[in-house]
């Protein structure tokens, strides 16, 4: 019989998933990080964090000035500025430090009309999982990520998304009378993120956090868990980490 799993080589695929994700962030940041900075935005333990910092300045991909860390000249061909960086490029390491704190599905989504569109996901490694594939569009009012982008409009285009949407029902409890997504909107507002119940897919709840830059909305991340792993502590862990996410992007 063959064995279930090598744990030596999982070891050796997490460290080389970390190492891309710190290269990834640094060099995306546009600007010098501390290594605290990056220990929180990658949910990396300072203890190994350490090690791979040491390891990726004595190869020359990155530079360390003080207690700061910046692209080094191994990486010459992607030192391109920040804003040389699709929003994409950007989302995906702290969305992949999601799913592995959360080890549920979590996504980044931004508006298309009125419907959002997937840009980078990660699935959970869970036997029971939702999947979202990039490129996907997904109606507004059946998504958290959608629930938080309509929250952060101002009124006047809100109601015109009541008036000019269509909001077919995906299931028995989709959201899709004006009154109700009226109420459903105001509640976002007040609490800061969004949630869903089973709206698009039976047996998955989402969580959704709009993500601003400069005053603009740029997007909202979210995540999708099966109602059977879903509780009060969950959801609080999730919100906590979706705003602590959405102010490391805000920030960059």
């Amino acid at each position: 019989m063959a064995p279930v799993g090598n744990p030596a080589a999982s070891s050796s695929v997490k460290s080389a998933i970390r190492t891309l994700d710190i290269i990834e962030y640094v060099v995306a940041a546009d600007r010098p990080l501390v290594a605290q900075e990056i220990s929180n935005a990658l949910a990396i333990p300072v203890s190994s964090l350490s090690y791979l910092l040491s390891t990726l300045v004595e190869r020359g991909y990155l530079e360390r000035q003080g207690r700061r860390y910046t692209p080094g000249p191994g990486l010459e061909r992607l030192q391109a500025r920040g804003h040389g960086f699709r929003l994409a490029d950007r989302v995906a390491p702290l969305v992949r430090s999601l799913r592995m704190q959360l080890n549920e599905t979590a996504s980044f989504f931004v508006r298309v009309g009125w419907e959002v569109e997937a840009i980078a996901t990660e699935t959970s490694e869970q036997a029971l999982r939702y999947a979202v594939n990039t490129g996907t569009h997904l109606p507004m009012h059946t998504m958290a990520s959608g629930k938080a982008i309509l929250a952060a409009m101002g009124e006047e285009e809100f109601e015109r998304y009541l008036a000019e949407s269509r909001r077919e029902k995906f299931t028995e409890a989709t959201v899709t009378s004006d009154a109700r997504l009226r109420k459903e909107i105001a509640e976002v507002r007040r609490r800061g993120y969004a949630t869903t119940r089973q709206e698009y897919s039976l047996g998955i709840h989402g969580i959704g956090h709009v993500v601003t830059m400069g005053g603009e909305v740029i997007g909202a991340l979210s995540v999708a868990i099966p109602v059977v792993r879903y509780s009060e502590a969950v959801e609080a862990h999730a919100v906590e980490l979706l705003s602590l996410t959405a102010g490391l992007l805000e920030a960059s």
